[in-house]
């Protein structure tokens, strides 16, 4: 009985009978944006592009077509696999999609070089005090 109410939820989050669904939602419910406001919002600003080209968030997209979201300081580059109009687990989100090598590649690599980065300018142990403060303010306006 509980699992076919898994599966019957299941297709319910799916849009397994439409051949499109508009971007902000379907990106809402890949879980790449908390809300479908910023979905919306990205899309508009031009973070994400299907096939290729900006396009605004009423833009129905398909299953097979390619997506380029960037997301700072990320870009993922993915291929639709299935259509959702409505939020669901995070392992349904993740079957919406196929993301590229290049793109896993990519990623990691940023990745990488972000952890290279925080190593070699690593952050002090605990906050200043009011004598370091003071001297801080110093040392700056004498810079100035």
């Amino acid at each position: 009985m509980k699992r076919w109410r898994e599966q019957a939820k299941h297709h319910r989050l799916l849009a397994m009978d439409k051949q499109s669904v508009r971007i902000d939602k379907w990106l809402w419910a890949a879980r790449f944006f908390k809300t479908r406001r910023l979905a919306t919002d990205m899309v508009s600003a031009g973070h994400v592009q299907i096939n290729g080209q900006t396009v605004k968030a009423s833009k129905l997209v398909q299953v097979g077509d390619q997506l380029s979201i960037y997301r700072n300081p990320e870009q993922f580059i993915i291929s639709i696999t299935a259509l959702a109009e409505k939020r669901g687990s995070a392992t349904i989100a993740q079957g919406l999609y196929l993301e590229t090598e290049q793109s896993l590649a990519a990623r990691a690599e940023q990745k990488q070089l972000r952890k290279m980065h925080a190593a070699s300018a690593p952050a002090p142990d605990k906050r200043p005090d009011k004598k370091a403060r003071r001297q801080i303010i110093r040392f700056q306006r004498k810079e100035n």
